[in-house]
């Protein structure tokens, strides 16, 4: 280590005073003079320490509002005076300037008040001014000086000082630094994010100040880390950290479940779903589920719309998973499910999801809308002689729900609101068909009255062959291709019914 600096005076000036009254008491021990403002001021007198208000030493009031309080040449010529510089010394001895060699400072709770609701007004005043300014001063001069941007950093500066008899080293100050500039990048970003809301600029700003290591990445040889707050979104009841491959197939399970609104389970294997069934209750839909593909299902994650009672448990508990997750469970429910203490139990909370997703992609990130369009029976332009039943659309709506959410290629096969089979991930589209009938036969689905969903057109009518001599009765697709009438022609011949959606849903 080296270049101690001893600290004599602090600027002290803090939105949240919760943690800093130790480290005050500490300080004031070890001879610091402190310098505040308002509340912070007050604080720290009620704790029986002498403090010099900051307008005693700028000789200005806080103006504006509070708008203004430290924006004054005394304060920021302390901070940022080159110790070593003979020639700043002089002009601080001549202005009667104190060096400081500590700024405690937080930020306005902007993001906060945005998530409050409150209006426009209410969220611009809590644009900080003159804290994002003596952050970066003191960052920018931590040569000489020590920043502390959170109430996260107290005890930590506290067992710095404590340990080395109230000094700092030049390695404590550079990280100190490195961490507040992290705080006023993440807020820049927050603020930004806000105005570029309406009519928003091509550029990509994100900053997740959350992080969480995984065990490893999707391979054990990958490293891997979590950027997100997963508290926000889940209570973890039980079980061992989210693995990378798990929070993958988390976010694809939460997105295919938002899709119902009746009874519903889903069971997914990879991000795709191996098991799906609507039933009035949730135990018949877990029952269904669960037959679509038993040996899939080995190992999967599993998502419910709805609270799980001790009979659905008891059923859940026979099989191996790695992640269940539910809106509310029974004390009972919760007993039987948290037998093994290995396996994952979320309770999903109701908040809002992003709209946007991005990934890194070769040197940059692309990002785009989220999919939020699903198309109902009411979407859906009949196209053939025969126009689809009730139940057909119903069912089509169902295995809709489904393709939109499959790697594509993707053909969902579907019946009486359960997923007979899906194919996946195909490179042609007669293939994902072929992979999807093999599926349903291997476990004793009668295709007879089946309805078929696709994530783009056919581009042939072989699929629809396929499809009919299967005794698959209707189908739905996008539509688009120059050679949609030979589809349609051949639905026709078959006697199947074929709606038009008019939106793809590929998913890469």
């Amino acid at each position: 280590m080296s270049q101690p600096v001893k600290i004599k005076n602090a600027l002290v000036s803090v939105y949240y005073k919760d943690g800093l009254a130790p480290l005050i008491d500490l300080l004031s021990k070890q001879g610091v003079t402190f310098y505040s403002t308002g509340g912070t001021e007050s604080f720290i007198r009620e704790l029986g320490h002498d403090v010099v208000p900051v307008e005693d030493l700028t000789g200005y009031p806080s103006i504006l509002g509070g708008r203004v309080k430290t924006l004054h040449p005394k304060v920021f010529g302390g901070i940022l005076s080159r110790r070593p510089l003979e020639s700043d010394k002089q002009q601080l001895e001549e202005y009667g300037i104190p060096e400081i060699d500590l700024v405690i400072v937080d930020l306005y709770p902007f993001e906060e008040t945005v998530a409050s609701g409150a209006t426009e007004q209410e969220i611009i005043e809590k644009i900080d001014i003159g804290g994002i300014s003596l952050i970066r001063a003191a960052a920018k001069n931590f040569n000489d000086v020590v920043i502390v941007a959170s109430k996260d950093e107290y005890g930590r500066l506290a067992d710095i000082l404590t340990e080395n008899e109230g000094y700092t080293f030049l390695e404590h100050r550079r990280d100190f630094a490195k961490r507040a500039f992290n705080v006023s990048s993440h807020y820049d970003t927050a603020i930004f994010n806000y105005f570029n809301q309406i009519e928003p600029l091509p550029v990509f700003k994100q900053s997740e100040q959350r992080t969480q290591v995984l065990r490893y990445g999707e391979n054990p040889h990958q490293q891997g880390v979590f950027y997100g707050n997963l508290d926000h979104l889940f209570d973890k009841l039980n079980g061992k950290e989210l693995s990378y491959n798990n929070l993958v197939d988390v976010d694809a399970a939460v997105a295919l479940i938002d899709e119902f609104d009746e009874p519903t389970f889903a069971i997914l294997k990879h991000t795709n779903a191996c098991g799906v069934a609507s039933r009035p209750d949730l135990l018949s839909a877990w029952t269904d589920a669960l037959a679509c593909d038993p040996v899939s299902a080995f190992g999967g994650v599993i998502i419910c719309n709805g609270e799980i009672g001790e009979d659905t448990a008891q059923e859940i508990n026979k099989l191996f998973f790695e992640v269940l997750i539910a809106p509310a469970y029974t004390e009972e429910a919760l007993r039987i499910l948290t037998s093994k203490k290995n396996r994952i139990l979320l309770k999903r909370k109701l908040i809002s999801l992003p709209t946007k997703q991005f990934k890194t992609l070769l040197n940059g990130v692309i990002e785009q809308d989220k999919d939020a369009v699903i198309e109902g029976p009411e979407a859906m332009r009949p196209a053939t002689d025969r126009q689809a039943t009730e139940r057909e659309l119903n069912d089509l709506f169902f295995a809709n729900k489904i393709v939109k959410h499959t790697k594509s290629n993707a053909i969902v096969l579907a019946k009486d609101g359960q997923l007979s089979a899906s194919g996946v991930g195909q490179t042609s589209r007669v293939d994902a068909l072929k992979q999807a009938i093999q599926k349903a036969k291997t476990f004793g689905f009668d295709l007879h009255g089946a309805v078929l969903a696709s994530d783009a057109f056919f581009p042939f009518s072989d699929c629809v062959e396929i499809a009919a001599e299967a005794g698959i009765t209707a189908i739905a697709q996008p539509g688009g291709s120059i050679r949609d009438q030979e589809s349609v022609d051949m639905a026709n011949k078959k006697g199947v019914a074929m709606v038009i959606t008019g939106v793809r849903h590929f998913k890469h």
